[in-house]
């Protein structure tokens, strides 16, 4: 069976947008130089998703990601904010959107009203060996509060964002083990497990 993982881009102070969050600016004041390691004028396109262009230091943990997602899971302000994007270009695996209430417009997503556990069962059950990745940090709180978040897959930019939507808020105390660091010159990954008790 495979991992729930959360992988996410974060500024150096743990901010995963700017401040103003709207859909004209989805990740916020600045909170898009939070994906500037995704892209590169000299490279070719991706295979994954023809409209980024990978820098060939990240190439490979995108492809990687890629490779073995099953489904993934995200809350209903993303979805939102980003204007439905999932159903246009993130199709290749099932999507599964934690909301209280189901949009009148839905594309290919699922749309779960009955709690992250229900979510990532429902997850979990389609990607079946392959990981459920977490993309929200509402969803990421939820999961690790409730014991199920096995993986934390953070791509640390070396910026200061100051202001916005911080990655972790209000959560409990938890233990994790650092398993990977990849560092390049415009993004650190680094993953780590969770310990649980």
């Amino acid at each position: 069976m495979g991992r729930v993982i959360l992988d996410i881009t974060v500024s150096l102070d743990g901010f995963v947008a700017g401040p103003n969050v709207c859909p004209e600016h989805p990740l916020g004041e600045s909170g898009m130089r939070l994906l500037d390691w995704h892209f590169s004028d000299d490279s070719p396109a991706n295979s994954i998703e023809e409209f980024i262009q990978l820098s060939a230091s990240c190439r490979e943990i995108l492809e990687e990601t890629a490779q073995t997602a099953g489904a993934r899971v995200t809350g209903r302000r993303t979805y939102d904010i980003a204007g439905g994007w999932i159903g246009e270009y993130l199709a290749y695996v099932p999507h599964f959107v934690l909301t209280h209430h189901v949009p009148a417009r839905a594309a290919q997503e699922t749309f779960v009203t009955d709690g992250i556990a229900s979510a990532v069962n429902q997850a979990r059950a389609a990607a079946g060996d392959k990981h459920v990745i977490i993309t929200s940090p509402s969803v990421a709180q939820q999961c690790l509060q409730s014991g199920l978040l096995d993986e934390i897959q953070v791509h640390l930019v070396p910026v200061l964002l100051g202001d916005g939507v911080r990655l972790f808020d209000c959560i409990d105390y938890t233990e994790l083990e650092c398993t990977r660091v990849i560092a390049a010159s415009d993004v650190t990954h680094l993953t780590y497990c969770v310990l649980k008790p």
